[in-house]
């Protein structure tokens, strides 16, 4: 009797051996995953399996036979990596149900010619599956990881409306390519939706300006003026300014201020705003 016949008619106790084998070991994972769900996932898993193997397919883990077992696992192994399973717990998802196989099989074959045939077969089968989890683990996890580098880039570049017609973005951290363009899309969309003239840029939280970070924020500053408001860059430390002299960067017609008030009090101006404290009001109008 070959092994897929024999897993197949004993796929109850092939599922409660695996169910064991995982439930013992250390690095389970309960606060990610019930005991409930992680037995409906194996259910599906073993179910599918041991559909495709039936064919006597044991190697070519791409033919159509597996397509619903290649599906299962790329659900699991997706779905382990957003929840935040390590590499190995997910791997251990899958080699576990080997020594599942391995233990029925055992006490169905008495030949050990015929045992260590089927075995080897399936610990092969098991093995390829194993690596098409953790590459879709990985391909999951790395899908993450630009989902969160995105969110944080936008949460760190804010575009706040501190007075009418005036915005203010303060930028904390390098500025690259793709960090610019998120700065453009942001502080452009924010321009037309108050209808501001003036959008101050605050470099304090840039921890070194380069000749590259310098374009990049010319490059902000003639996208903003396209938009008809004028861009003033705050935060200019005595180190950046020393960096930018020294690279021959030319930021003549470019107003830059040291502070971030300084900016504001220079927009204030602009705007013909002007901002007193409520005791110089009273001795005005008295």
């Amino acid at each position: 009797m070959s092994a897929a016949k024999i897993l197949s008619d004993k796929q109850e106790e092939v599922l409660d051996n695996w169910i064991k084998q995982q439930l013992k070991d250390s690095s389970l994972r309960e606060d990610l995953m019930s005991n409930e769900d992680l037995k409906k996932e194996s259910a599906e898993l073993l179910k599918s399996i041991l559909t495709a193997i039936r064919k006597e397919n044991y190697t070519d883990v791409n033919a159509p036979e597996f397509e619903k077992a290649n599906e299962v696992l790329a659900g699991i192994s997706l779905s382990r990596a957003k929840n935040g399973f390590s590499p190995r717990e997910t791997a251990h998802f899958v080699f576990s149900l080997k020594y599942a196989f391995s233990e029925i099989l055992e006490k169905a074959i008495t030949d050990n010619k015929i045992l260590y045939t089927e075995s080897q077969k399936l610990h092969k089968l098991m093995d390829s599956l194993a690596l098409v989890t953790i590459e879709t683990f990985i391909r999951g996890r790395e899908e993450v990881i630009l989902r969160q580098t995105s969110e944080i880039s936008e949460i760190s570049t804010p575009v706040i409306q501190i007075w009418d017609g005036i915005l203010a973005l303060p930028i904390i951290g390098t500025l690259d390519s793709a960090r610019t363009q998120i700065v453009m899309e942001s502080l452009l969309t924010k321009i037309v939706e108050t209808e501001s003239t003036i959008a101050i840029l605050d470099i304090s939280g840039v921890p070194a300006v380069d000749s590259l970070v310098a374009q990049h924020l010319i490059k902000t500053v003639a996208a903003t003026r396209l938009m008809g408001a004028e861009c003033i860059i705050s935060g200019i430390r005595p180190e950046i300014a020393q960096t930018i002299v020294h690279l021959g960067i030319d930021l003549s017609n470019i107003n830059t201020k040291s502070s971030l008030a300084h900016a504001l009090r220079f927009a204030f101006t602009i705007r013909r705003l002007e901002v007193r404290k409520v005791g110089d009001v009273n001795k005005t109008t008295s």
